[in-house]
């Protein structure tokens, strides 16, 4: 990470790693929803992957409205 000169570009910096983060769980949970043990857990995991599409999309675009 290179120096920061101000707030704004430690916000885009953690935007882009929160990015990052929802896109690896996005590939992942379907990955461990496969393997789940029970039903129940199964269908959890695969709301949580729905709610982290919507995340995703939120940063997204909050990283767009900055031009990023």
């Amino acid at each position: 990470m290179s120096k920061m000169k101000e707030l704004k570009d430690l916000y885009l910096d953690e935007l882009q790693d929160l990015y990052s983060a929802e896109t690896q769980l996005i590939e992942a949970l379907p990955k461990v929803a496969k393997k789940a043990s029970s039903s129940e857990l199964k269908k959890a995991i695969e709301a949580h992957l729905e709610e982290t599409k919507t995340h995703q999309e939120k940063v997204e675009k909050l990283l767009k409205s900055h031009d990023e």
